[in-house]
């Protein structure tokens, strides 16, 4: 899509806070009337939708949307974005091991500014699991890299939580 769409949705959510909780759905109706411009088929519309409904505390209409955003091909940083809250509302309907195996490959992608998204996202899932020590660790090494000190001491200690015992 253009720039112009761009800013515009960019500007909608810059007004989400001022929404009170009960005006969610017009909040969603301000999305929608933007999605309504693009190409039926464009992978946006049913992630900025997904984006709507997540934020109004609806995972569970979320995540089909999210799963259609990425199967007509959203990449990138906004396909990045699909599978992090996509994996975040799985989560948050019970389907933790499906964000698991969607975003443990995230681990390997090229470095960005989701990358902390990525881990403490995975580590909510984790942890739904029953899967603390791992989940921990992850925060733990994304952590460390913004600590002003202790860097070292805590990465060695991320690893620690998940190597096998010797």
């Amino acid at each position: 899509m253009d720039q112009d769409w761009e800013d515009r949705v960019t500007a909608a959510w810059a007004t989400f806070d001022d929404y009170a909780e009960e005006d969610a759905a017009k909040f969603r109706a301000v999305i929608d009337k933007l999605v309504s411009e693009l190409p039926d088929d464009s992978p946006l519309g049913p992630f900025e939708q997904a984006c709507a409904w997540d934020s109004t505390g609806h995972s569970d209409k979320a995540a089909p949307l999210y799963r259609e955003a990425l199967a007509r091909g959203l990449n990138g940083y906004k396909g990045r974005r699909a599978k992090i809250q996509l994996s975040s509302s799985l989560r948050n309907i019970g389907q933790a091991e499906e964000g698991v195996k969607l975003l443990t490959p995230e681990l390997d992608a090229p470095s960005d500014e989701l990358d902390d998204a990525v881990r403490a996202t995975l580590a909510l899932c984790l942890s739904s699991l029953g899967r603390d020590r791992e989940g921990l660790s992850l925060v733990l090494g994304a952590l460390a890299a913004h600590l002003p000190r202790y860097q070292r001491s805590m990465a060695n200690y991320a690893r620690a939580l998940v190597a096998p015992e010797e």
